[in-house]
């Protein structure tokens, strides 16, 4: 402890001193050419001194991190020029940032180690892992500034050496920018050399130094990911979809709008989660169930309230018929027309360039193509409660061939959740005469919304008849002579809850498997990852929809980025 507080003490005096003596003025563009007469003078005198303390306060302001390395550098071209002001500004730098990162180590990193074991040990994991990569990256693209992550480095476990050589590779191109540039800012003497040819060129690559260095990053990425794979020589299609969903359907047609030769995959029905399951028949049973909650308070409108009369088969026979009015423009027939080859059957990968068709009789083909889409949709998440498949429920998917079935609304409905699925199709039924009982885990219904919104859909689901059940955990389903129970606990107190239909809605989870991904090395912990471009690990695999960044918070198919949905739709009579 006595060692650290004396280093401390050591390296508080030397910032000390650089800033009372003024030293941080000699860092600057003013004073960089100000002092080049005199500097000049006193290298021919003394060349050694001079490039020894030049290197000597450089390696300093780097290890101390004080302000003016970039500056050190342009100096280093304009005192030594370019190939000794590049040996001098490369090895100094690199010197001085190994040693911020040895001393960062030494001060910080056993304290925060002791604090935050389980943190520090998952990115000490990544670090062995990918931390050259990582650092490399960093200093090729400073987006952070260089002291910063000389500090940060310095509390993991990354080696020394490896950190040593790593900054020295790395941050080269960009010494070579600062310091070509430094060599034509000592050779502005005029007004006239102030557009010179070499001089607009050295600070052209200055300024395009973060774009070129990022291309250079790329570039690197890609070899990396696509090492293990053969491209082929030629392409059987410009883009391959795998998904007819609203994210599917876009993109393909985007792609057939340009000419692009696109191939669309779909082994379901056309559409996807929400023209079957999700936004258009959700949104027809809400409009049957908002009529007939304006009928019983039509005084909202200067009526007379009135008990509304219908068939629930018929407000069922309603919604599939909308599906069906709609089902047109998602066609195969359609989207043929458009110029997208529809390829019934199931897709997977191959290789990063390569899909499988397996098609419904059993025959496969395979098809190449430059870029490969995946939007596959998700399912609803079912939770595994003991007794619930032998007592049965239903999903936002199967519902609506189910309730079909239906002479009237389920006397009994229980709704297992409380996010937008759940809330609105509770609130739908209840207003279609079903007794419907909603439960909630957590404390409050639609708890990913602010406290105002759920207060509000919890006020208006309540005025339609939904019993709502917060802080309630589902536990089991049960057969009790002949009728079905959902066993929840609340305040470590059991209750039974009868009911004819049990609802699972408490999310819906990507489908990942089946598509080869893993095979190919792309995780799938839930949803895929990608960066701002839908990007998969490879350039070339695309990703969207609800296997990018969606579960369980949207009632409708798609959460695409290309393609979004109205989040949830809870109607509040008094409101209108």
């Amino acid at each position: 402890m006595l060692k650290k507080i004396v280093l401390l003490i050591i390296a508080a005096t030397l910032v000390g001193l650089f800033f009372h003596f003024n030293l941080n003025q000699l860092l600057t563009l003013d004073g960089l050419k100000g002092s080049m007469e005199q500097f000049s003078q006193l290298r021919q005198e003394s060349p050694v001194l001079v490039i020894g303390g030049f290197f000597a306060l450089y390696v300093a302001v780097t290890a101390l991190s004080l302000p003016g390395a970039a500056i050190l550098t342009i100096a280093s071209g304009a005192l030594f020029g370019i190939v000794e002001g590049l040996i001098i500004a490369s090895f100094a730098s690199s010197i001085g940032a190994t040693l911020a990162f040895l001393v960062s180590r030494y001060l910080l990193r056993d304290s925060i180690k002791q604090r935050f074991p389980e943190r520090l040990a998952a990115i000490d994991a990544g670090i062995e892992k990918e931390g050259g990569f990582y650092l490399f990256t960093l200093r090729l693209v400073p987006i952070f500034p260089f002291f910063l992550i000389n500090m940060l480095m310095g509390v993991t476990a990354f080696k020394s050496w490896t950190f040593y050589w790593v900054s020295q590779v790395g941050m080269f191109l960009g010494t070579f920018v600062y310091v070509n540039a430094g060599t034509q800012l000592a050779q502005i003497d005029s007004l006239s050399n102030i557009l010179s040819f070499n001089l607009i060129v050295s600070f052209a690559l200055l300024g395009l130094f973060p774009l070129i260095a990022k291309a250079i990053v790329n570039m690197i990425k890609k070899r990396r990911v696509y090492s293990n794979w053969t491209k082929p020589t030629k392409f059987d299609r410009n883009m391959i979809v795998i998904g007819a969903g609203a994210g599917g359907l876009v993109t393909s047609y985007i792609a057939a709008a340009v000419k692009a030769k696109v191939t669309l995959i779909e082994a379901g029905e056309m559409g996807g989660d929400c023209l079957n399951y999700g936004c258009v028949p959700s949104k027809a049973i809400i409009k049957s169930a908002k009529i007939a909650e304006q009928i019983r308070n039509a005084h909202h409108y200067g009526l007379e309230d009135s008990t509304p009369e219908f068939s629930f088969k018929k407000v069922m026979t309603r919604v599939h018929q909308v599906v069906a009015d709609i089902a047109p423009h998602d066609s195969v027939e359609r989207y043929t027309n458009l110029g997208v080859d529809v390829v019934k059957g199931y897709g997977k990968l191959i290789d990063p360039w390569t899909v499988e068709i397996t098609y419904p009789d059993g025959n496969t083909t395979r098809l190449t193509a430059r870029s490969i889409v995946i939007a596959t949709g998700a399912r609803p998440f079912v939770p595994p409660l003991p007794g619930i498949e032998e007592v049965g429920y239903v999903t936002s998917d199967t519902l609506w061939d189910e309730f079909a079935k239906l002479d009237t609304a389920p006397q009994k409905l229980v709704v297992l959740g409380g996010d937008s699925i759940g809330s609105e199709l509770a609130q739908s039924f209840a207003r279609l005469g079903s007794q419907v009982t909603q439960v909630e885990m957590a404390e409050r219904i639609m708890i990913k919304e602010d406290l105002e919104v759920s207060e509000f859909a919890t006020q208006a689901l309540r005025n339609s008849g939904v019993n709502i059940l917060t802080s309630h955990q589902a536990l089991r389903c049960e057969l009790r002579e002949g009728k079905k129970y959902l066993i929840v606990k609340h305040q470590e107190q059991e209750l039974a809850l009868e009911y004819d239909q049990l609802l699972c809605a408490v999310g819906r989870s990507a489908r990942l498997s089946g598509y080869g991904l893993e095979e190919l090395g792309i995780e799938t912990n839930r949803t895929i990852q990608t960066n701002e471009y839908l990007e998969t690990l490879y350039p070339n695999i695309y990703a969207a929809g609800d296997i990018v960044e969606a579960i369980s918070i949207y009632p409708c198919g798609s959460t695409s980025r290309l393609v979004r949905c109205s989040k949830w739709t809870i109607w509040a009579p008094e409101k209108v």
